[in-house]
């Protein structure tokens, strides 16, 4: 059954992203004609991916629908799941988004930046109070997770019981003290669960999760054993995270200067919403943090991952112009290594060393702990709520597979069904059934650009990245077919006139042979000349220095 298609009290599961990767967390569910749409994140772009800003899943099957869509439903406020609903929200006809109030008020901060055509329509809601749309009976329900507000989803449907976790961990002590609400999963897996859609990032993990406080712990450890200064490093969004630093940098009478846009923004909403305890005395500005003895200052800011014109890799690089690394200073970075940014992390680290600051980061101190389930509680979710079906989400397809494994062995008579992005699941009250393919992508954004960039465009920034350019360039009289100026070859990114004359010089041999062979003043196709231009020079390149340059030949019609 093709998407489109009316299913009737049947629930049809679409990934549109978030399945088979890290990131672009994206769910479409329809039922009885409405839609909907679960999460609307972003992803930070590979490494191939150069010059693109940010990464978003492609809604193209949503727009003929938008109609359709009764809601958004936000299960917290990680960019990988909010992130790309600033650019998308038009898009999708700006339909009601529900969420958290911590969840809201990040996704407010981030719509403001953006020029929407409608106002966006944000419903806060409460764990445990359930409401309906259309066909859908909905609940939110606490999870801990690396951020404040985190929840999962139960969805009451005419098919049965949906439940769908949000990223989550069994942590005992949360520093909110509010866990995972098992008992009301134990009760939904009493009554029956018709799917269970559960986080699949750590079920390569044995064991359990630290603990949150665990982080804390070592804070504690390390800030009174520091002589200079403490910068630490995080990200802006665990707000549980800062709220230990702020408690570790109380207790060793350090005053606390928070830099970072985005971490400036996130702990004043944190604060207004009573998500975070800090004293008006622990924090300082500039000024005042500069006149202060070191063993009585701490910076927390962003840039854990290294990024280029983050204020650390500045201050790394001696570049700042408000703030330095000293000898003595003591750097905390307490995040995650983020796959691809290994690189980039440990040649700023090298930089603070150099400066000689001491650095504690993840192998070397016990400065994070993940945000996301091990496998043996990913293994208790599964024996409480005992699901019918099984679709594991959010990891790499290896993730997905594991995930779908475990899900077999804890409870044998559980189907468990492996999709990627693009996959329809059909669900109703007796059966499920793959329903169909639809074609799913990725959006670029390229500065002011969403979606003006392709695979092709990126291709040939490989390909220049890789080979260089290579231009040739000529005037031709259009009537009388003479050569008034050329062929010229200039390159970039390939040889230089002083190491390459020779293939140069040969290279615009070639090019007047090609010309030769012709009667410039019949060519009615230029298009075909520049393409026999091309064709002779990559011949020779790939003969003479097997290199393949991207070659641009220019016929100046005079």
């Amino acid at each position: 059954m093709t998407w489109g298609t009316d299913i009737g009290d049947a629930v049809r599961l679409l990934p549109l992203g978030g399945l088979g990767e890290i990131g672009l967390n994206m769910m479409a569910l329809e039922c009885a004609g409405s839609l909907l749409i679960i999460d609307c994140g972003l992803m930070f772009p590979e490494p191939h991916m150069l010059g693109v800003d940010l990464v978003l899943p492609d809604i193209t099957v949503l727009r003929e629908r938008r109609q359709d869509i009764r809601a958004v439903l936000l299960t917290h406020g990680h960019e990988d799941h909010i992130g790309a609903l600033p650019y998308l929200i038009d898009d999708l006809g700006s339909p009601p988004v529900y969420g958290t109030a911590l969840t809201l008020a990040l996704l407010e901060n981030r719509l403001a930046e953006q020029t929407l055509a409608h106002p966006a329509d944000l419903r806060p809601v409460e764990v445990r109070q359930p409401f309906e749309l259309g066909p859908f009976r909905i609940e939110f329900f606490r999870v801990a997770h690396s951020i404040v507000d985190g929840a999962g989803l139960v969805l009451r449907t005419p098919a049965g019981t949906i439940v769908h976790t949000g990223d989550f961990k069994l942590d005992p002590t949360p520093v909110d003290g509010l866990t995972t609400d098992l008992e009301l999963l134990e009760a939904l897996g009493n009554a029956g669960v018709r799917l269970l859609l559960a986080d699949s990032t750590n079920v390569e993990r044995p064991g359990h999760t630290l603990s949150e406080r665990s982080v804390g712990e070592t804070f504690e450890q390390i800030l009174p054993r520091c002589a200079g200064r403490a910068i630490v490093a995080t990200f802006s969004s665990n707000i549980h995270r800062i709220q230990q630093v702020f408690d570790a940098a109380f207790r060793c009478n350090r005053k606390v200067l928070v830099n970072g846009r985005s971490m400036i923004a996130n702990i004043a909403v944190a604060r207004r919403l009573g998500r975070l305890n800090v004293r008006d005395s622990q924090l300082v500005d500039l000024h005042t943090w500069r006149g202060l003895p070191a063993e009585q200052a701490l910076l927390l800011t962003t840039g854990s991952q290294g990024e280029p014109l983050s204020a650390l890799s500045r201050m790394a690089a001696g570049d700042h112009k408000q703030l330095a690394i000293e000898p003595g200073d003591s750097v905390i970075l307490s995040s995650k290594f983020i796959p691809g940014n290994e690189k980039a992390i440990y040649s700023l680290i090298n930089q603070l060393y150099r400066r000689g600051a001491e650095v504690h980061y993840e192998t070397t101190s016990e400065i994070h702990v993940s945000g996301h389930a091990a496998r043996e509680e990913l293994a208790r979710v599964h024996r409480l709520v005992r699901p019918r079906t099984f679709v594991p989400i959010h990891g790499e397809y290896r993730h997905l597979v594991q995930h779908g494994r475990l899900a077999r062995e804890i409870n044998p008579d559980c189907e468990a069904v492996v999709l990627a992005n693009g996959q329809s699941l059909l669900l109703t009250t007796e059966s499920s059934e793959r329903s169909g393919e639809v074609e799913t992508g990725r959006i670029f954004v390229d500065g002011r650009g969403v979606g003006d960039l392709t695979g092709i465009e990126l291709r040939d920034r490989r390909h220049l990245a890789n080979h260089g350019v290579v231009n040739v360039i000529m005037a031709v009289n259009q009537k009388t077919g003479s050569l008034l100026y050329g062929p010229e070859i200039f390159s970039r990114g390939f040889v230089t006139e002083e190491s390459g004359g020779g293939i140069v010089a040969e290279a615009e041999s070639a090019v007047r042979a090609v010309l030769a062979e012709h009667s410039l003043a019949r060519i009615t196709d230029w298009d075909e000349l520049r393409i026999e231009v091309r064709k002779t020079l990559r011949r020779l390149f790939n003969k003479r220095l097997d290199r393949r340059p991207l070659i641009l030949p220019i016929i100046l019609l005079l």
